[in-house]
């Protein structure tokens, strides 16, 4: 009899996922800034379920309408060969990538 075992147990999210050393001195491309942990937490999820190679870091964007504010996000940066189909995956998930202004 076979039980369900989590990927997780095995280092599957962590197989996607790399660490800044991993893509050399390639220029990354910035994919999408999560704004917030639950949508940080289900972009890994699609990410690496898709199997695309990303990175991601924290860092500082200006948040409000109104009331002007720096605030720290999720910043997923992915190779830019594979940014024409990450950005489609994003798209059918609902999201909507980062754009340059």
């Amino acid at each position: 009899m076979f039980t369900r075992v989590s990927w997780r147990a095995f280092g599957a999210k962590s197989a996607v996922r790399q660490e800044p050393g991993y893509f050399g001195d390639q220029e990354l491309s910035l994919l999408f800034v999560a704004k917030r942990l639950k949508e940080a937490l289900a972009l890994e999820k699609l990410l690496t379920d898709a199997g695309f190679a990303y990175l991601v870091e924290p860092d500082k964007y200006l948040g409000g309408v109104i009331f002007r504010t720096e605030r720290v996000g999720a910043f997923f940066y992915i190779d830019p060969a594979s940014e024409p189909a990450a950005r489609e995956a994003l798209e059918r998930a609902g999201y909507h990538p980062y754009q340059e202004t």
